[in-house]
């Protein structure tokens, strides 16, 4: 079998800056994107790919692999998604990444000038890796594994496809996508132009994970309005804009931290607070899987808020609160022949299927609820959204076999 490699792939797209911003209003939130979207579909092109369409508009690349079987049986077409943002939380620009072979077990100096090291003291997982060779960065940027590893895995399934017409396969649907990280990846993504029955996102981290439930997800803003007034006269007239945020987190339980939670135990997560006396905000997210829990969580955040406007004054406290994305897993059950034939592909090729909850979501679970079943996939990636971000080429390599493997299975019959 003639199949490329997936890691000079991967070097190839981290090179792009493509970190979106929540803040812009636009679609896509950073025209940057773009230019990561263009070289794919320069790339679709001379691999041989079909039905090319880029969308110039909103930043979405869709491309077809036709069926090479005729022998009269049904199948569905399967797709297979990932996401050209990076998250903002760190630079992704000038990624400088270097490769660590055979790796020792031991801590992995990122940076010795700013003293940044990737060390399994506060990374334990790194010990899963000796013997690896792994893919890390300069310390001073993320990686860009989450989801340009996605990326590079489904390129290169593709193109050993396409270049191996012995080997048999239905119809195959691509789509790369932007803004995932800030939520809005499926804002324009068209599913009839699309074309696929069911898909995969390939986008997630550990080699075997298999996730179809996640995080019912919501944002939550509050805006204070305070009242400066000099500190010298300020008693019974101040109102400390600054002061109320801290009060309004106070409100929120202090357990429901996701630093205290784990498994399926949801959470508020403060992302960001600033202001002065005169005016404040913060903005959290809010998770949970259960969707009842789900719901009295928002209620609690917008009752803190009306808490304080009973105690500082009407107006005091402005909340907003706006869902993002459900737990996929309702609309996953009815089509489990997505979970059995990827655990089919992964145990094939000696790779344990884990399946465990998503502590987080992806563009899966809002396809799901519009109409697209699309559990996620391993990308062999760690430590995302930041500089400790690192890729395993063996687990990459693997990923590659597992699209493969699914690709297969569907390629036999559909049941």
């Amino acid at each position: 079998m003639n199949k490329p490699d997936v890691i000079s792939k991967f070097l190839n797209y981290v090179k792009f800056d493509t970190q979106s911003d929540d803040t812009t209003g636009t679609s896509p939130s950073t025209m940057k994107q773009h230019e990561l979207a263009k070289f794919l579909v320069k790339e679709l092109g001379e691999i041989g790919a079909s039905d090319i369409y880029y969308d110039e508009e909103h930043c979405y690349v869709y491309a077809s692999i036709p069926s090479n079987i005729n022998d009269g049986i049904e199948r569905p077409a399967i797709g297979f998604i990932s996401h050209m943002d990076t998250s903002d939380e760190v630079s992704g620009k000038d990624v400088n990444p270097r490769q660590v072979e055979n790796y020792d077990g031991g801590d992995i100096v990122l940076n010795k000038e700013l003293g940044v090291v990737l060390s399994p003291s506060d990374f334990p997982e790194l010990k899963n890796h000796v013997g690896e060779t792994l893919i890390v960065t300069d310390g001073t940027t993320l990686l860009g594994a989450d989801d340009k590893a996605g990326i590079a895995e489904i390129m290169t399934m593709a193109e050993t496809l396409l270049t191996n017409p012995d080997i048999p396969h239905g119809d195959i649907k691509i789509a790369f996508t932007p803004d995932e990280e800030i939520g809005e990846g499926t804002a324009y993504f068209d599913i009839e132009r699309f074309g696929a029955k069911f898909a995969y996102t390939v986008d997630g981290g550990k080699l075997g994970d298999l996730e179809y439930e996640n995080f019912n997800a919501a944002e939550g803003k509050i805006f204070v309005n305070g009242r400066s007034v000099h500190p010298g006269d300020a008693k019974d007239k101040m109102v400390n804009a600054s002061l109320i945020c801290y009060e309004f987190h106070s409100l929120l339980p202090v357990q429901m931290n996701p630093m205290y939670t784990q498994g399926r135990e949801g959470f508020f997560h403060l992302t960001e607070v600033s202001g002065s006396t005169e005016k404040a905000s913060a903005s959290y997210i809010i998770r949970d899987h259960d969707e009842q829990l789900f719901e009295k969580k928002k209620q609690l955040f917008v009752s803190a808020a009306e808490y304080l406007n009973k105690k500082y004054g009407v107006g005091t406290v402005e909340v907003k609160v706006r869902d993002q994305y459900k737990n996929m897993i309702e609309k996953i059950r009815p089509h489990m022949h997505l979970i059995e034939n990827a655990k089919k592909a992964m145990t094939d090729i000696g790779v344990t299927p884990l399946e465990f909850p998503i502590r987080g979501g992806t563009d899966g679970a809002s396809l799901s609820y519009k109409g697209l079943p699309c559990p996620n996939l391993c990308t062999g990636g760690y430590n995302y959204h930041g500089k400790y971000e690192y890729a395993s080429v063996q687990e990459m390599r693997k990923t590659v076999d597992i699209l493969l493997g699914i690709v297969n299975e569907y390629g036999k019959s559909y049941k």
